[in-house]
């Protein structure tokens, strides 16, 4: 199997449902880390519907759900495509790994567009996130990927379940960030990190223009951004054109978001 032969490579680590003050209470301590790290923002605005995978595919394709047409969690072809980050690393000739817990999301990845895949269903086990935080730095160790996407999905399933900033919820998050910590210590020097979500949620649910639903926090580590530094005015179509800047591959136009150094 190829590996990875870019000069930067990046990580994009989406935690599902992951509220600013929900990471903020979670009592995880290697938050300050990542502040004194990265630069962050606890209010990356998303999009609406803020649901799951018309949320992944704006930060993926960097255009809104009016633009790419999936306003449900249930894929729809695009009338007028977008091409997203994970055809355009790939072209470049880079090689593509997608690590998730949760089926759907595969459609955010066009066919052809991956040399790695792990699906493990978050619901046949518990712990799936951590199942697949390590599948995906078993890959990353052996083959070194250009652009790897890590998704942590048991965050928003706990949310469903028990509530939003419940206790188990706030567990969920907590072990959602030990990954995270895993993921940077081992690969911090070779990597640009970028750690974000797609969505909040309120009570049990989200999908609302609440700011519960609407807002996420985003960390991002390497070298073209500064340490300890609070950004302002980020959106989740940011992230695309971000990671297209750093690797050095092709912005499309249609893209609506813009880098963030």
């Amino acid at each position: 199997m190829i590996k990875g032969v870019m000069n930067k490579k990046v990580i994009l680590i989406s935690i599902d449902g992951m509220r600013p003050d929900g990471l903020k209470q979670c009592g995880n301590e290697y938050l300050k880390e990542l502040e004194k790290m990265c630069s962050y923002t606890y209010n990356v605005r998303t999009v609406y519907p803020s649901i799951t995978l018309p949320c992944h595919f704006s930060m993926t394709h960097s255009v809104p759900p009016e633009r790419h047409g999936i306003l449900t969690n249930d894929y729809v072809p695009q009338v007028r495509p977008v091409r997203g980050i994970f055809e355009n690393v790939k072209d470049f000739g880079g090689v593509t790994a997608m690590f998730y817990g949760w089926h759907p999301l595969r459609d955010i990845a066009p066919a052809g567009s991956l040399n790695f895949a792990n699906f493990i269903q978050y619901n046949m086990v518990d712990g799936t996130d951590n199942l697949i935080a390590d599948e995906a730095i078993k890959t990353i160790k052996e083959y070194s990927p250009d652009f790897v996407f890590l998704y942590m999905v048991e965050t928003d399933m706990q949310g469903h379940k028990t509530g939003w900033m419940s206790k188990e919820y706030l567990y969920r998050i907590n072990n959602a960030i030990n990954n995270v910590k895993k993921v940077i210590e081992l690969f911090k020097n070779e990597y640009r990190i970028i750690i974000t979500a797609d969505h909040g949620g309120h009570e049990r649910s989200h999908g609302s223009l609440m700011d519960e639903d609407m807002y996420v926090p985003a960390f991002l580590l390497g070298e073209e951004f500064k340490p300890n530094e609070e950004l302002k005015d980020v959106s989740i179509l940011d992230i695309t054109p971000t990671i297209a800047k750093i690797m050095g591959v092709k912005k499309e136009e249609d893209w609506e978001g813009k880098p963030l150094f």
